[in-house]
């Protein structure tokens, strides 16, 4: 067992395993049914799955990575730099991508993606007369605000002040340090933007 767990691939493997394992039990209930409303459910898990990686990468440079750096001892932080960090944007920018892609397409196939895009204010049942799309489309917005963040300032300010891939190596420390800086603050944004993003997610399918 402590063979199989060291192993982050296998354990990736067998949860995905487990979780085909409940949908056979559910088919075994039901009937096996891959129709849209099954591939609307399947762009929404995987949507949940990236945003879960997306966001927890988040919380964890800004509650746990950020405020504990300067606690670490200086001869030990270019570990940090060099590899845990750099890992760790890697799957922060592309959970970024995922959550933001499927997210688009599951508004699509649910019909309201122009609703919520434009905040309701294009709705054949008339403007605004859906607070479900609005709220969505709060939500979504500012999910696309923190997806441009990630992609457009965050990550290429990290590459900046960390040399990922040894491509800055001529900055300067003076340049190095602002765009950490950079990189810093768009990352609390994005921390002070998740909370009502993921409130608007959550309020449009169950708040009255």
């Amino acid at each position: 067992m402590a063979a199989f767990l060291s192993n982050l691939r296998n354990v990736v493997i067998a949860g995905f395993v487990l979780a085909a394992i409940v949908l056979a039990i559910h088919w075994q209930q039901v009937g096996v049914r891959v129709d849209t409303g099954f591939w609307m459910f399947f762009i929404r898990w995987l949507h949940i799955l990236n945003g879960v990686m997306w966001i927890g990468l988040l919380w964890y440079f800004n509650f746990v990575s950020t405020p504990t750096t300067p606690k670490i001892p200086e001869d030990l932080r270019p570990a940090l730099g060099k590899y845990i960090t750099p890992a760790a944007l890697f799957w922060f920018r592309w959970a970024a991508m995922g959550t933001i892609g499927f997210g688009i397409v599951l508004a699509w196939l649910n019909g309201y993606l122009i609703q919520a895009y434009t905040l309701d204010s294009l709705d054949s049942a008339g403007a605004f007369s859906n607070p479900a799309y609005l709220m969505i489309g709060i939500g979504m917005w500012l999910g696309t605000i923190m997806w441009f963040n990630v992609w457009f300032v965050i990550w290429p300010n990290q590459q900046k002040a960390l040399n990922i891939d040894n491509k800055f190596s001529d900055l300067s420390k003076e340049v190095k340090a602002a765009s950490a800086k950079t990189a810093g603050q768009f990352s609390r944004i994005n921390t002070l933007l998740s909370i009502p993003m993921l409130f608007c997610m959550a309020a449009a399918s169950h708040l009255p």
